[in-house]
């Protein structure tokens, strides 16, 4: 994400802080550094205009030249400014209103609307809604089923729509169907077109009529930089947006959408799409975008992600079996779960402050399928085994490779794995001061210790 936009600014800062003092030369020069690579990461020429004019008014201005850090208050300076030009802060869905509140989703044509729509729900209920779907595009064949199959597996109700019913009939139909089913909220997603057209934008004004939205929401591939931007203002003229979901923004290299849509619209970004799975999604956070595109990473979205996955009780437990030496496979097995649970380690790893400039990290290939295969042998083996290890002969390690599809070899690089972890974990539970049998030699504080 942003990869091309964020390694340019790191440049730019690493000269910055090189500079023991900063003139307004220096500065000049910076800035233009800054002017080339928002254009060359396709951000519109009228935003980048501005936002280079206002950092340069206060870069050149007593606020950095009187610092004792000019190189440091520059990038704080283009940190602010790149948060005022993502929205400042995050815009929340209104769902207040009498249930079910409907939100429409609109858009072109493989912009990701039937995936978003399922996204939205599945988060929605995962705040404690309960939302229903209304598959209303009558146009684009098996539309219709894609929805009740998403819905399906996220096991939220979907509206049975038909492809010969109208649009019109389809979301008043589904109404009364959101209220029988118990349903609070309304994801309606609309027909697209390949390119606006007036037949499109009249059928998106009158399903507007009908069911009054609370939220207008317009889905756009971030990818597709400028013509996003163009989309999002046709769109927005006609139907008076009230926010934006940006698709695809985890292969999005350069950023021009992101960087561009608020200014030139006014409409706030509210989600993006960061994968294909029902659960890549997550609320637009200016400030923590910013701090993704300059290199500083998201420490609090990983915080988030690891509560999420991470089972608080589960947590105690563990420490408690470390601390006593009885750390067992099942426990292993449970870790490796709930890392599974985190996501993507290779975006986890890029959320990590300072890893734009470690190439081995930035560069680095996680085969998520390992752990799968790490699970499999585990399970593969008894309970006995997998309480104590050390009774897993060779024959036995046959016939765990052969439950789990996998080799001797990659039972033993597991058990070997496995025993130097729990050496580490004993060395550091000394290290903290607690003895084997879990009574504390010290007065220090417990840590708690994750082997990933």
């Amino acid at each position: 994400m942003f990869e091309g936009l964020t390694s340019r600014f790191e440049k730019i800062f690493k000269y910055l802080r090189g500079q023991g003092k900063l003139t307004e030369a220096n500065i000049k020069d910076a800035l233009r550094e800054v002017r080339l690579a928002l254009l060359e990461a396709d951000v519109h020429y009228k935003v980048v205009k501005e936002f280079v004019q206002r950092i340069e008014e206060r870069a050149i201005g007593q606020e950095v030249l009187a610092s004792l850090t000019p190189g440091q208050q520059v990038i704080k300076v283009v940190h602010e400014e790149l948060i005022a030009l993502l929205g400042g802060t995050p815009a929340k869905l209104e769902l207040d209103g009498t249930p079910p509140v409907p939100i429409m989703l609109v858009g072109l044509q493989g912009s990701g609307k039937t995936t978003t729509a399922a996204k939205l729900a599945l988060m929605l209920k995962k705040e404690r809604r309960t939302p229903c779907l209304v598959p209303a595009d009558v146009y684009r064949p098996a539309a219709i089923d894609q929805l009740l199959v998403l819905g399906s597996q996220i096991d939220v109700p979907v509206y049975p729509s038909k492809a010969d019913q109208k649009p019109e009939e389809i979301v008043k139909d589904a109404v009364n169907f959101a209220k029988t089913n118990g349903c609070d909220t309304l994801l309606v997603d609309t027909a697209g077109r390949l390119h606006i057209d007036e037949a499109l934008m009249e059928e998106l004004k009158r399903l507007k009529q009908i069911l009054k939205p609370r939220e207008i929401l317009l889905v756009v591939d971030a990818m597709t930089g400028q013509d996003a931007v163009r989309v999002s203002e046709a769109f927005h003229e006609d139907l008076s947006l009230t926010g934006i979901v940006l698709t695809k923004l985890d292969g999005d290299a350069r950023g021009g959408a992101a960087l561009s849509i608020k200014s030139v619209t006014g409409c706030p970004i509210k989600f993006v799409g960061i994968g294909e799975k029902l659960d890549a999604v997550e609320t637009f956070y200016p400030d923590r975008m910013a701090s993704r595109i300059l290199g500083m990473g998201d420490v609090l979205t990983i915080i988030e992600k690891a509560q999420e996955a991470i089972n608080e009780e589960e947590a105690k437990r563990l420490v408690k079996k470390i601390s006593e030496d009885s750390y067992t496979l099942e426990d292993f097995r449970d870790q490796i779960r709930q890392v599974k649970r985190l996501g993507s380690l290779e975006r986890i790893i890029g959320l990590l402050p300072g890893v734009g400039m470690l190439k081995e990290l930035k560069n680095a290939k996680i085969d998520s399928k390992e752990f799968t295969r790490l699970e499999a042998i585990i399970n593969s083996m008894t309970k006995k085994e997998r309480k104590n290890p050390d009774i897993i002969n060779a024959s036995r390690k046959r016939r765990i490779a052969q439950g789990s599809g996998t080799t001797v070899q990659d039972v033993n690089r597991l058990l070997k794995g496995f025993e130097e972890m729990r050496k580490m974990m004993r060395q550091m539970t000394v290290s903290a001061g607690v003895s084997p049998v879990g009574k504390a030699k010290k007065k220090k504080k417990k840590r708690t210790f994750f082997p990933f």
